[in-house]
């Protein structure tokens, strides 16, 4: 990790945790494993971003498929649109609310990077087929170096977190571990 680097870390919000049996039989191991990568972000003194979702609660706010289909997730005032309660957050953390699948789209996460001097992306959260791939993509699409970090990313859907993270790793982003992470963004690291 050459380049300045933070970590993106996305979606991990009680509504999906609450409504997915998939995501909630992997949450204690999400949320130790985003925390441990969390406190190494910080430890070595880089950027720690959470992204949620938010919608209005008349969806006016809301993309197509959720106005279409009146599917109220994530709303604002809810608990379902808090980032889990165990996961560890600190005042020098940032937050981006976003709208769509891409933290990037309409939102203020490109001037953030660009203020915080970054250019290079870990990046953590749900769902992989959806939000991380979006997430992913577009960051590579602004020239950044983007790492998936493995051991903190899930989805719903098994079958197309194995494909996205196959494309993913073939095309846009490095897949790796934990430790794979902290050793390279500790002082000193590669």
């Amino acid at each position: 990790m050459s380049a300045p680097v933070a970590l993106l870390v996305i979606d991990m919000l009680v509504d999906f945790f609450e409504r997915q049996p998939v995501l909630a039989a992997a949450r204690a191991r999400l949320v130790a494993a985003t925390n441990e990568l969390t406190r190494a972000f910080r430890g070595a003194g880089r950027p720690v971003i959470w992204v949620r979702q938010e919608f209005r609660p008349d969806l006016s706010d809301a993309f197509l498929d959720m106005r279409r289909e009146n599917m109220a997730i994530t709303i604002a005032g809810t608990s379902g649109a808090a980032i889990l309660p165990e996961l560890h957050r600190d005042a020098v953390d940032h937050e981006i609310v976003k709208k769509r699948y891409s933290a990037f789209y309409r939102t203020r996460l490109d001037e953030m990077l660009a203020g915080l001097g970054v250019r290079s992306l870990v990046i953590a959260g749900i769902n992989t087929h959806a939000c991380v791939r979006m997430a992913a993509i577009d960051a590579f699409q602004r020239d950044m170096d983007v790492t998936l970090a493995s051991d903190c990313i899930a989805s719903y859907d098994a079958d197309h977190h194995d494909i996205t993270m196959n494309y993913l790793s073939r095309h846009i982003a490095q897949p790796a571990t934990n430790a794979e992470i902290i050793a390279r963004v500790r002082p000193g690291g590669v």
